[in-house]
């Protein structure tokens, strides 16, 4: 009993087992989706639906107005031959389908997770793009702006202009009030 314990612990590893039937080395599986894929989408055109009805349709014509030496799936065993190629072919078309559809799932998984994963990456540059325009917008409340700078130097040309003629003001009294010295 404590022999059957140890061998079935999840934490014991198991012996390998070889497999009875081998797979064969040059098997792709990608390969084989391609051609599900080729087989899936050409059963769904309409090339192979009418294609598919003039088989089916001469087959039930040979068979039900040929000589009966001539027919070779005859309607007294109710068209036998055609039930059961029509059955093969969907027992493969039908798997064979879902594979494909497998793999569209799997490819359209991939690119959601792609297209997810570039949304978020514009979102996080938006976000930033939008932090460093705010920032901008702050940073730009201090500085002088054209108008601010053109009116503070109207101003000190103003004031520059009231001292000059100050200046000439007291000049010009200052020469009326002194004496003019008399040349020699």
């Amino acid at each position: 009993m404590s022999d059957r314990r140890t061998t079935t612990r999840v934490d014991t590893p198991q012996e390998v087992r070889r497999q009875l039937i081998r797979k064969p080395s040059s098997f792709s599986t990608e390969a084989f989706g391609v051609i599900s894929e080729k087989f899936a989408r050409f059963m769904g055109t309409p090339r192979f639906l009418i294609w598919m009805s003039v088989f089916v349709a001469v087959w039930l014509a040979w068979n039900t107005f040929a000589p009966e030496p001539a027919q070779f799936d005859p309607r007294a065993l109710n068209y036998t031959l055609l039930t059961l190629i029509l059955s093969l072919q969907a027992s493969y078309a039908a798997p064979l389908i879902l594979l494909a559809q497998n793999r569209q799932d799997d490819r359209d998984r991939v690119a959601l997770e792609q297209d997810r994963v570039q949304a978020e990456r514009a979102l996080a540059d938006t976000e930033y793009l939008t932090r460093e325009v705010a920032a901008l917008r702050l940073a730009l409340r201090d500085a002088a702006t054209r108008d601010f700078i053109r009116s503070e130097l109207r101003d000190l040309l103003e004031e520059l202009e009231a001292r000059r003629r100050e200046d000439d003001a007291e000049a010009d009294s200052d020469e009326l009030t002194e004496p003019k010295p008399l040349a020699p």
